[in-house]
């Protein structure tokens, strides 16, 4: 938390058209009025917050009082998306051992092969 803001407080980001062209951005500072929730599914084609992460917060911005919405990350979602990357870690891990076993085979094939051919030269 930063030093000497009240909890559930926080920096608001505002962007404008003409600053995000410029990129220069007003920080500001906001309250959570609603916690992260996912978007319906109307919302997250017509709010651009919800169309990066499927889920949004909304905020009141303590110096206008303005109600926004901000795009957040899920604590559901990240769990998804780990147990996800999970997975794909042990899929690769799996083939990579399967790979190394026929592997290990084939070589053992063509050593045992040259042994009885050198065997059979004598």
């Amino acid at each position: 938390m930063l030093a000497g803001l009240p909890q559930g407080l926080h920096l608001c980001w505002l962007f404008s058209e003409a600053s995000v062209r410029e990129e220069k951005q007003s920080v500001k500072e906001f309250v959570v009025a609603e916690e992260c929730t996912p978007c319906p599914s109307f919302q997250a084609k017509t709010i651009p917050e919800c169309g990066s992460t499927g889920y949004d917060e909304k905020i009141t911005c303590s110096s206008s009082k303005r109600n926004e919405f901000k795009s957040c990350r899920s604590a559901l979602m990240e769990q998804h998306l780990f147990w996800k990357f999970e997975g794909a870690v042990v899929g690769v891990a799996l083939v990579s051992a399967c790979l190394v076993i026929i592997l290990q085979r084939q070589l053992d094939r063509k050593a045992l092969e040259k042994v009885r051919k050198q065997i059979e030269s004598i």
